[in-house]
């Protein structure tokens, strides 16, 4: 068990909020937008760069033996035993979560959980544990899929989820590849680093206020619901605003524009969530009836008989719509994660070495941990998020929340790992 010096009682004391806010205060200024506080930390851009080596400086500072890439994007540091040979495989502890934001988003989502996990292992090492396992803290490349268009894209290829030949050729808005932007194509599946991995624990903000209204500073995640990304391409005539009459438009974004409120509708009778937060026009001018019409629809639901109905009910309506309005309208489906439920001993585990016990909860919210649950033994810790807002400058915690996610994190890992 940990020594008194990692735990003094059921909240952190002052030097572990002071030195929480002292490595959150390093990587706080770093892609921060400074007209609207949100950060434009996207996925193998300088931004992210700079936080890689702040990473790798930090880990190796701290101890750590090896800081390995993974020909993916995704960065792993690892102390303990150095891996060895078959008889060890599978034994290491993996902690960490993702660097990259969505646009003008939070500074939590992720990089809490680096932090965290980073100095999960400093507490221990400080207070003189030693690991019996190898232990990695990962940085997982391009999460919020904000550039590529693919969410957890750096875990997806690290567990061949997802072909690199297929990766390579994603493009952002500015028309380069991954390939480009990563200096080659993607490693692709790794088997022989998953090999390594005996369980993966990630820390992450709530994105939602469940905590809040719980009281509880920590929290376990039971699983994440499904969830997928589609794109709907509407396609109509382009044409003249002011010379072509009502009664002759073929507009695409009148079915766009029906097609949003539909999703709204049918997510809301089923209990689920829809969203169409990305939308482009093109020719995009003031004076033209648009041509094309493209929106990214994110779709989720507790259940994937409920998430499929919904995704077929909006597909039906936008059909419906663009028969009436002389448009077209493709669904090209981008993304897909099935649901997840963490593992049973691992949330045991974490919610043992809490007095007062955790509360566990379900979340709506995409992670890499959900990746990796279809490989090896996964769970996650939320941290509570006083606002309830995610993905946004508004999402924040308190210094004493996330100490009190270190603190519990590095018990856990001291109960996985430690001797």
């Amino acid at each position: 068990m940990l020594s008194d010096s990692v735990v003094e009682g059921p909240l952190p004391n002052s030097r572990e909020v002071a030195e929480f806010r002292r490595l959150w205060d390093e990587i706080a200024p770093i892609g921060r937008d400074p007209g609207t506080g949100g950060y434009l930390r996207y996925g193998y851009t300088e931004p992210v760069r700079r936080l890689e080596e702040w990473f790798a400086a930090t880990a190796t500072g701290d101890g750590a033996h090896t800081v390995e890439p993974d020909g993916n994007g995704n960065l792993i540091a690892w102390y303990g035993p150095r891996p060895g040979p078959a008889e060890r495989a599978g034994d290491a502890v993996l902690l960490g979560s993702h660097l990259d934001s969505v646009p003008y988003g939070g500074g939590y989502d992720g990089p809490l959980g680096v932090v965290s996990a980073l100095l999960a292992v400093r507490a221990l090492r400080r207070a003189g544990r030693t690991f019996r396992r190898p232990v990695g803290v990962v940085a997982f490349a391009e999460e919020e899929g904000s550039r590529f268009g693919v969410p957890c894209l750096g875990s997806r290829l690290l567990t061949g989820a997802l072909d690199p030949q297929q990766a390579a050729a994603l493009t952002d808005r500015a028309g380069m590849t991954l390939a480009e932007a990563l200096g080659g194509t993607p490693a692709g599946a790794r088997p022989d680093l998953l090999a390594r991995i005996g369980v993966f624990v990630e820390l992450h903000v709530e994105q939602g206020r469940a905590l809040v209204d719980l009281g509880a500073p920590v929290g376990v995640a039971s699983g994440i619901w499904p969830h997928g990304r589609w794109r709907l391409d509407f396609t109509g005539e382009a044409n003249h605003a002011g010379t072509t009459r009502m009664a002759d438009r073929r507009d695409p974004i009148l079915t766009y524009a029906f097609t949003v409120l539909a999703a709204n509708k049918e997510a809301r009778q089923r209990g689920a969530h829809a969203t169409i937060g990305r939308v482009e026009v093109e020719p995009n001018a003031t004076n033209a009836v648009p041509a094309r019409v493209r929106g990214w629809l994110d779709a989720r639901a507790a259940d994937v008989e409920t998430l499929d109905a919904l995704v077929e009910a909006v597909r039906a309506k936008a059909a419906e719509r663009a028969a009436r309005d002389g448009t077209t309208v493709a669904v090209t489906r981008e993304s897909l994660t099935p649901s997840v439920t963490f593992d049973g001993g691992l949330i045991a585990a974490a919610r043992r070495l809490h007095a007062d016990g955790v509360p566990v909860l379900p979340t709506a919210a995409g992670h890499d941990a959900g990746i990796l649950a279809a490989h090896l033994p996964t769970a996650m810790l939320f941290v509570r998020n006083p606002t309830g807002v995610s993905h946004s400058p508004a999402e924040s915690a308190t210094d004493e929340d996330c100490a009190a996610g270190v603190r519990h994190l590095a018990a856990l890992l001291d109960d996985l790992a430690g001797r």
